[in-house]
């Protein structure tokens, strides 16, 4: 890292300002919550260190910067990494109403997450309790069936009450034993259930736990023959309602990060599968999307639906769930529905015109149960659920990513007249596709901008080098165009050094708020034993959660938002951009591929490598999946399940080179992948082409594992055929060739700053917030001139502070805030923020 002198210091701030206290705030290994630190006043100045690099920050108050909406921050909500059932949702049973199927998971059966002792039987025939509720389960006489809940079974805590209902059905009267036990014994009094003579009734009984256990079973057992459904254990202690509640310990962590919304359902739940409903007419069609009206009502009769992430969702957690949760801490609903264009791989237009003419009736439906009069038929229902007053909703987003931006827009510009002639209030939301840039996002931007569209979503995830290179991203977005949601986000990875890249990338996102209306990380939840994404904001099993690094930075920033812009400008670090460098590689995803005549060659025109393979394949390092020989000629990877199977030859230290490959896709989903640039297993460059389903053709780069797109265009590699792809390196710069013709180029040369600053005023307590992001080894020696602001000399200081690799888990929390106060504030002042650190002062303006 190269740094400035002292000397550099001394001039931007005079002789006398120099002499000010520079406070270091500590960062312990594992700090306490904000909640239990103990503030400490350091005025001392810096002990003399050469691993520090100097910078100056300049604010002009006098600068009126843009408004910062109040719903700026918020979260994003999809049930994926069973964030929902098994998670948020409170249910402590697995597959209550037997409705598990290979439709949902191909392991499935109805009878997945329960044992039998004796005779039961899934059912679905006439005499099932509703017809969105198509299975139940008949037990014979002096059978039983025990539920082993999630992750390692039922968690239940000393001295709390659990309520147990049941629907049951009884040809006689029989009697229900219900318990609950692990392996150590009892937990709870066992308790009876009295099961009428008749037709379908519901049953409840109270347990109190009388241990603490994370391994619990459910245990159901019949005296008689009896048809059971719907087997639900609540905590009674739910976050704000119950039943039907809210785990409390995950409702409060997001609550504790005071989002300004709260998006939901999804997500590639709402533009996948099959867009009919779930009925007799349809076929009772599992793999649909999410569909609002499946989700309200009464329990018993949602229906469940297969989960595009591989398990099956119940929607105990429903719309009527979202919409009193975010009222509940204060947030914004912000659904998102069905546009009838597939994403997520998936990749369909529905045609079919009576089809979306019902779906978009569905949603101006929704609006009418979110905000319509208890006299409104929707209304009404919301009111029958508990909620007589309306939701207050004001925006809505139609699709979610679609890769097909002229179909998509045809049927968004439908719902949007629709919903804008019935409610003109309304804000429609419409999105820019899967990716950061490329044809699909240059498309889809463009139409929503010649429609004068209100707000655009846009989401990516990209490795952590490409959020420092990217903080200027809006910096030239059209401040008269659509304003930008930032629907998901994230760096790639669940270390410190991924929540300080997003700081830094956040604090970008403050400075144009004018332009930056919404943002939310994503996704939100991960339990622990089933996981689908990575990374994500909490963590959690059946009995603890926790936050990640990324939850602190949010938290941070949600929590010290401020209400307007102030104007600021910092010095840069003093940095040499080096020409891309590193070995070669071959690798596929999902495909067989065949690569012959790999040939090297430097700038000067000498051969750094040359294989024909007509040898052996000696000089290939084999680093990923797959499996990999020789075949007449040719280097074959033939395993078309694999993923990432790379090779790599020659030396990290090669730049300015050329790079000749003759590539054959054999078999499998995709095409094949040519690598360059490559450092090791976490770090290279790849073009990929034929990828995303053989839909497109992309350059990525992998910084830590984690990886961006640099430039994409839609594509296809056919089966059979040899291409020639050829890669010329020139310093930062570029240019890949498909077949003797130029494919496209781009240069890699934006500077990956580590230092990043925003400074916004809360028009509420006067403060002005300097908020700092040092993602660097080296702590930031920083002048600090407030433009003649008038200051009280003690701030407030939360920092976050740690090892680049630091995580939190369930056991430990290396990365937490630390608050301390300051007391050398003037108008011109030094700091020194610590190495690998976001920093917040909070100073009071006099």
């Amino acid at each position: 890292m190269s740094r400035t002198s002292r000397t550099r210091l001394r001039l931007a701030l005079g002789a006398s300002a120099f002499l000010l206290a520079t406070a270091v705030v500590p960062a312990p290994a594992h700090a306490e919550d904000v909640t239990d630190t103990t503030d400490v006043t350091d005025t001392t100045d810096v002990a003399d260190t050469t691993d520090v690099t100097d910078y100056a920050i300049t604010v002009d108050p006098s600068t009126r910067g843009a408004t910062i909406d109040k719903t700026m921050y918020g979260v994003f909500f999809e049930d994926i990494n069973r964030a929902a059932d098994g998670g948020l949702y409170a249910e402590l049973v697995q597959n209550r109403s037997f409705e598990y199927s290979t439709d949902d998971n191909k392991s499935y059966t109805p009878l997945t997450a329960w044992t039998v002792a004796g005779t039961a039987q899934v059912v679905s025939d006439s005499g099932r309790l509703n017809e969105t509720n198509r299975n139940y389960l008949s037990l014979a006489a002096g059978s039983s069936v025990t539920n082993g809940g999630y992750n390692t079974g039922i968690a239940v805590e000393d001295g709390k009450k659990y309520d147990f209902s049941v629907w049951a059905r009884a040809d006689s009267g029989t009697t229900l034993d219900v318990s609950l036990q692990d392996a150590g014994g009892t937990l709870a009094t066992a308790r009876q259930v009295e099961v009428e003579k008749g037709g379908w009734a519901r049953y409840k009984v109270t347990f109190t736990a009388t241990r603490t256990s994370a391994t619990g079973r459910l245990t159901v057992a019949a005296s008689d023959a009896t048809a059971l459904d719907m087997v639900s254990l609540f905590p009674r202690d739910t976050y704000k309602h119950e039943p039907n509640g809210l785990r409390k310990d995950l409702a409060e962590k997001i609550a504790a990060l005071h989002p300004g919304f709260v998006r939901f359902p999804g997500g590639c739940l709402v533009n996948t599968g099959s867009m009919e409903d779930y009925s007799a007419a349809s076929g009772y069609q599992r793999k649909r999307s999410y569909q609002w009206k499946d989700t309200i009502g009464p329990v018993e009769t949602r229906a469940t639906n297969s989960n595009f992430w591989g398990y099956n969702q119940s929607y105990g957690l429903g719309y009527y769930e979202y919409f009193r949760l975010a009222e509940d801490i204060g947030a914004m609903p912000l659904p998102v529905v069905p546009a009838l264009v597939t994403g997520c791989g998936q990749n369909k237009a529905v045609d079919d015109p009576a089809l979306l003419k019902r779906h978009i009736q569905d949603t101006l439906d929704l609006v009418e149960f979110a905000n319509g009069p208890v006299t409104s038929k929707w209304g009404k229902l919301r009111a029958s659920m508990g909620h007589p007053k309306p939701f207050h909703l004001t925006h809505i987003e139609v699709g979610n990513e679609e890769n097909l931006p002229a179909e998509f827009f045809a049927r968004f510009t439908q719902f949007r007249a629709a919903i804008q002639a019935a409610y003109p209030y309304m804000t429609v939301i419409s999105n820019a596709g899967p990716d950061d840039s490329g044809s699909t996002f240059d498309t889809a931007w463009q139409l929503n901008k010649d429609a004068k569209v209100d707000m655009v979503d846009e989401h990516y995830y990209n490795s952590p080098q490409w959020f420092l290179q990217n903080n200027n991203r809006y910096d030239s977005y059209d401040r008269t165009g659509p304003k930008v949601f930032l629907g998901e986000y994230a760096s790639g990875g669940n270390a410190f050094k991924n929540g300080l890249a997003e700081a830094a990338y956040m604090t970008g996102l403050e400075r144009n708020a004018d332009v930056v209306k919404l943002a939310s990380y994503a996704p939100l939840f991960a339990n622990e034993d089933y996981v689908q994404w990575r990374p994500d904001l909490v963590w959690f099993n059946n009995h603890a959660s926790w936050g990640s690094a990324n939850y602190e930075v949010q938290k941070l920033f949600m929590n010290n938002v401020g209400t307007r812009v102030v104007s600021s400008t910092a010095t840069g670090t003093p940095s040499l951009v080096a020409p891309i460098s590193g070995a070669v590689g071959l690798s596929t995803w999902a495909t067989s591929a065949a690569y012959d005549d790999v040939q090297v060659t430097a700038a000067d025109g000498s051969a750094l490598l040359s294989d024909d393979f007509s040898g052996d394949a000696s000089r290939w390092t084999h680093t990923g999946g797959g499996s990999w020989s020789l075949d007449d000629g040719q280097y074959v990877q033939t395993d078309t399940a694999a993923e990432n199977t790379m090779v790599s030859a020659g030396d990290p230290a090669w730049h300015d080179y050329d790079l000749h490959v003759k590539a054959t896709k054999r078999a499998g989903k995709e095409g094949f992948l040519v690598a360059f640039g490559v450092k090791d297993t976490g770090n290279y460059y790849w073009w990929n082409l034929g990828g995303w389903n053989n839909t497109q053709t992309a350059v990525e780069q992998a910084v830590d594992g984690g990886k961006s797109t640099l430039i994409a265009k839609p594509g296809t590699i056919e089966t059979g055929r040899a291409y020639d792809v050829d890669i010329k390196v020139r310093g930062r710069q570029v240019t890949l060739y498909l077949d003797g013709q130029e494919w496209g180029s781009f240069a890699d040369d934006k500077p990956a700053e580590p230092f990043r600053q925003v400074v916004t005023k809360d028009a509420k307590s006067g403060d002005l917030i300097v908020k700092v992001v040092n993602d660097q080894s080296s702590a930031a020696r920083t002048a600090i001139d407030l433009g003649g602001a008038k200051v009280a000399s003690r701030a407030k200081v939360t920092t976050l502070a740690a090892a680049p690799d630091a995580v939190n888990s369930e056991t430990a929390t290396a990365v937490a805030p630390v608050v301390s106060t300051f007391n050398g504030v003037a108008d011109k002042f030094s700091y020194t923020f610590p190495a690998n650190s976001v920093t917040f002062l909070r100073i009071r303006q006099r």
